[in-house]
């Protein structure tokens, strides 16, 4: 795809416009949260997040289906809080990702859990967590 071609596709980004101060989330200036606690730090947009999750819903239609937020992509208790309130469910990988779940308020039932490589202490921690379904990689994993 021709960089023009790229310019014309692309959504516009806007949750972090720039004005004559520098970057801006949510009408704060990251220059001030990051003089307020310090750098490196994480600055998320929840209205970028309500909205990108919203045109997903709205691109289903009227499908009777649930999307899973993949918690590999950020784990960060306080995104995934704000999905489960928007009605996510959630696709984990670990025991890690079930420990993080769990403490963003999900129960096992909004819970798919994915992955290679799940340990039997994960599958049985899973299993007490109630988790809506397993994604079996392998044979092995079933004995």
């Amino acid at each position: 795809m021709s960089p023009t071609r790229a310019k014309e596709t692309a959504a516009p980004f806007e949750a972090f416009p720039r004005d004559a101060t520098g970057l801006r989330c949510e009408g704060v200036s990251l220059d001030v949260i990051a003089r307020a606690i310090g750098t490196p730090c994480y600055v998320y947009s929840s209205a970028a997040i309500r909205d990108q999750y919203r045109r997903l819903r709205e691109a289903m239609g009227k499908l009777d289906m649930r999307l899973h937020y993949s918690v590999k992509a950020n784990s960060s208790i306080a995104v995934l809080a704000l999905l489960r309130e928007l009605g996510a469910g959630l696709d984990i990988v670990s025991g890690g990702e079930l420990f993080r779940a769990l403490k963003a308020g999900y129960s096992g039932r909004d819970i798919v859990f994915s992955g290679v490589g799940k340990t039997e202490r994960e599958m049985e921690e899973a299993l007490r967590a109630e988790v809506l379904l397993f994604n079996v990689e392998s044979e092995q994993e079933l004995h």
